[in-house]
């Protein structure tokens, strides 16, 4: 279960289910990377342009409809290690 903390819960955008788990999760869009950094985070902006709020912070993601790749990781290049979960209950409202 991952809730926004309460200075960022006004910019949260949705919430859904994960099914596996059963936990909720909100989610926001994510602000941290200006576009024009360089070539390979302008990449990383359009592959997690969510935050995925955890009891311990955030994770980079991308929410679709009925599943969720969220960040876990880099590998030794540096590249994102994806996680694919399966959602449902997803709620998406515009702010």
């Amino acid at each position: 279960m991952g809730m926004a903390n309460w200075e960022e819960y006004p910019n949260t955008v949705g919430h859904f289910r994960e099914r596996s788990v059963g936990g909720y999760h909100e989610y926001s869009r994510n602000t941290d990377i200006e576009l024009g950094e360089s070539e390979f985070w302008d990449q990383f902006a359009q592959d997690f342009p969510h935050k995925l709020w955890t009891l311990d912070g955030f994770r980079y993601a991308r929410i679709l409809k009925t599943v969720a790749y969220i960040c876990v990781d880099e590998d030794e290049y540096g590249k994102p290690v994806e996680e694919k979960w399966d959602i449902s209950s997803h709620k998406f409202w515009e702010k």
